[in-house]
């Protein structure tokens, strides 16, 4: 578990410098933007391997805290269908950009919320419950900061269909064949 806390410590905090250390992270990008970028994804990359590691590891020796209804797990699978298309949409903007504002924070809390749903072991209620804690408090924080700009294509209403079609395509993949090949559990088998 201390593997699991440490990953979601250092990927979460690194993620959180704008919430809490904003004008820290407007001055190291002002020094050196490459240097800050490159630090920034090291850092978040370690933090997202112990976190990969840890929740394995955390895993071994489950601790159980709930067990929710089987019936939940289509309630999960249907949260999880915008969070694709939500976590895409920043990049294609259009009216699901401009009516959400904010669609991968969004896009977290529906995967978080979808999951927490489903996974009543400790080592899921501190991975996904630390992302939506943090999520929330994100959202929070951005109403008092100015947006950054984000890389993105030129502002389109067709923008719309293509996040819709590549996030439902993104999701019936990730549903039917990667998550069972890189998180072990096929969603949709019900035991």
């Amino acid at each position: 578990m201390a593997l699991l806390i440490i990953g979601l410590l250092l990927f979460l905090g690194m993620h959180s410098i704008s919430i809490f250390a904003l004008d820290f992270r407007n001055r190291q990008i002002e020094k050196n933007h490459l240097a800050w970028k490159a630090g920034y994804s090291i850092i978040a990359l370690i933090g997202f391997f112990l976190i990969v590691q840890g929740y394995s590891q955390a895993k071994l020796a489950p601790t159980l805290l709930y067990v929710t209804p089987s019936w939940l797990g289509h309630v999960s699978a249907l949260l999880m269908l915008p969070v694709f298309i939500l976590f895409i949409a920043p990049y294609f903007p259009g009216k699901i950009r401009a009516m959400t504002k904010h669609p991968q924070l969004i896009a977290v809390k529906l995967w978080a919320v979808s999951h927490l749903l489903v996974n009543g072991m400790l080592a899921d209620v501190v991975l996904f419950g630390a992302f939506l804690i943090w999520a929330v408090v994100d959202r929070i924080s951005m109403k008092k900061r100015t947006s950054r700009q984000v890389h993105h294509l030129p502002r389109a209403m067709m923008n719309d269909v293509i996040i819709v079609v590549l996030g439902l395509g993104f999701y019936g993949v990730f549903a039917m064949y990667l998550h069972q090949r890189l998180i072990g559990i096929a969603p949709f088998v019900m035991n």
